[in-house]
């Protein structure tokens, strides 16, 4: 289990796990076949009503073409293209292999999963952040920011709120930024025109939570030149600090 490389992807109705999965040392992949040429991509492992129902689906490719496929509804080999035909005939004849495939939902996927429960998912302390971008004085066109960082699974609803209506026309959003470590952070941002007495609410839901999180912010008629600048200040380099985190992924 410590040598196996996971990565998870978790649905909230129908949770889909995908595993990248290498041999440990002796060279068999899910079919028990060893090839020193061979490309076994992640299996996946979904899951529907927790761990109650699982679906295995492992692949063989050659060469780019998907040449065999176990699927574990099916119970043995299934043979994709007819290059792969000889190669399912031969691994459904080997019954110690066949019987580790069809395993490999309670073996692999749900042993996995747990190590994903006790490692990711009990980590739902979320950093949740309403920033306030001054880029002009009242009255003038401004920005809110909402930033939500270390939440898993990656199913996170963020609304903006001006005097308690949702605004929906001007909200731009990051879309989901993974952080490496099985949990993510989304930054939505939406541009406003303040004037003194309005509310500002970032709205916040996630399946972790069993209700929405809500964060204030409230105009004041004149605020300080320095408690613009500290916003402001604040705001350039969360945005700075943000965009350099994209441009790293993205590389």
């Amino acid at each position: 289990m410590g040598q196996i490389p996971v990565q998870f992807t978790l649905e909230d109705v129908q949770e889909s796990v995908e595993a990248k999965w290498r041999p440990n040392g002796s060279g068999a992949g899910w079919g028990g076949v060893s090839s020193a040429q061979h490309v076994l991509p992640p299996p996946l492992c979904h899951f529907s009503n927790s761990t109650r129902q699982v679906h295995f689906l492992g692949r063989y490719i050659y060469n780019r073409e998907e040449l065999v496929r176990f699927d574990s509804h099916v119970g043995e080999d299934l043979a994709v293209s007819e290059l792969g035909r000889p190669a399912a005939e031969l691994w459904n004849r080997q019954k110690d292999a066949l019987e580790r495939a069809r395993a490999a939902g309670h073996t692999f996927c749900r042993i996995n999963y747990k190590f994903l429960e006790s490692s990711a998912v009990r980590r739902r302390g979320l950093n949740f952040q309403l920033l306030f971008c001054f880029l002009s004085p009242l009255w003038h066109h401004s920005l809110l920011v909402c930033s939500v960082n270390g939440f898993c699974p990656g199913h996170t609803e963020v609304r903006c709120f001006q005097n308690g209506q949702e605004e929906e026309a001007g909200v731009v959003s990051t879309g989901l930024i993974p952080n490496g470590d099985w949990t993510f952070q989304l930054m939505v941002m939406l541009e406003i025109v303040p004037q003194s007495g309005d509310v500002y609410t970032c709205h916040v839901e996630h399946p972790s939570w069993t209700s929405p999180v809500a964060v204030e912010w409230r105009t004041q008629y004149e605020p300080s030149q320095g408690k613009m600048l500290s916003r402001l200040g604040a705001c350039v380099m969360g945005l700075l600090f943000l965009g350099v985190g994209l441009l790293l992924i993205r590389n």
